[in-house]
């Protein structure tokens, strides 16, 4: 425990050298999702591995840079990749970046994903905002000691995503005529894709909407540390049990490409309201 806490702190120190002040916002941009920091006024971007104890990706679609800058007319600090329990890395490094934000003093979170649609009402290329999730994943990354100063042992679960967050991204979505959906994502560890049965296991059993193989760590984890947190999942496939095809990699990332699009025009409408 001493380890983590010291690691924390290094990579603290080593960011607050670089942001100079308090950022109130952080942004997690999931798989194919890196086009927002095209939009941005960038003041630096730093490589994963120049941070301390930083873990970075092995997956495509994950530049994996910290970027600094301003987006919408907010200061923000922006996660260009993440990294994934079938990367093999633990919870508690794929949720490291998030336990630096918190001693960064950031308190708002809005994180992405690229998912699949189990929701047959939704179709390839549309967003969703997360109402609630389902963490499917069979691990924790709050197991073990608790980091006291961080958080309480037993965080409650009863509203992850924040109500007024996405009533700004609701509000953005209309005003930008967006198609915005709204439902409940289901976490897994992966790599490989669900099959038909494990589609319609999540679909019937869990009323899950959307499945994808990241976002739950680092949620847990925001819970834990008291943020605000935002979630958006680019629906980047369909798995419809009956009628279910081969999704390739480059597929997934073409369709989260389009998603994304439209993703970005609600962070940045919800910047803009906070």
């Amino acid at each position: 425990m001493e380890k983590i806490r010291k690691e924390i702190e290094e990579a603290h120190r080593f960011l607050a050298g670089e942001i100079h002040k308090p950022l109130d916002i952080a942004i997690v941009l999931g798989t194919g999702l890196g086009g927002l920091v095209d939009d941005m006024e960038i003041k630096k971007a730093i490589p994963y591995e120049r941070i301390p104890h930083f873990p970075y990706s092995t997956v495509p679609g994950h530049s994996g840079r910290l970027i600094i800058g301003r987006c919408a007319g907010k200061d923000v600090l922006v996660m260009q990749g993440r990294v994934h329990l079938y990367e093999g890395y633990t919870p508690a490094k794929i949720t490291f970046p998030i336990r630096v934000m918190q001693k960064l003093e950031v308190r708002t979170l809005i994180i992405s994903n690229a998912a699949g649609g189990l929701n047959p009402l939704f179709k390839a290329g549309d967003v969703m905002v997360i109402s609630d999730h389902i963490n499917w994943t069979g691990q924790n990354p709050l197991l073990g000691p608790n980091l006291d100063e961080f958080g309480p042992r037993f965080p409650d679960m009863t509203s992850i995503y924040d109500r007024k967050l996405i009533d700004l991204a609701e509000q953005a979505a209309l005003e930008g005529k967006i198609k915005l959906h709204k439902g409940i994502y289901i976490g897994v560890i992966g790599p490989s894709l669900e099959t038909p049965a494990e589609t319609r296991f999540l679909r019937m059993t869990g009323g899950a909407d959307a499945v994808g193989m990241s976002t739950i760590p680092e949620v847990i984890v925001a819970v834990h540390g008291g943020m605000k947190i935002l979630g958006f999942s680019a629906i980047s496939n369909m798995n419809l049990p009956d009628c279910m095809a081969p999704a390739s990699i480059d597929e997934i990332l073409r369709n989260a490409s389009v998603a994304g699009q439209k993703m970005i025009r609600l962070i940045e409408g919800v910047l803009q309201k906070i």
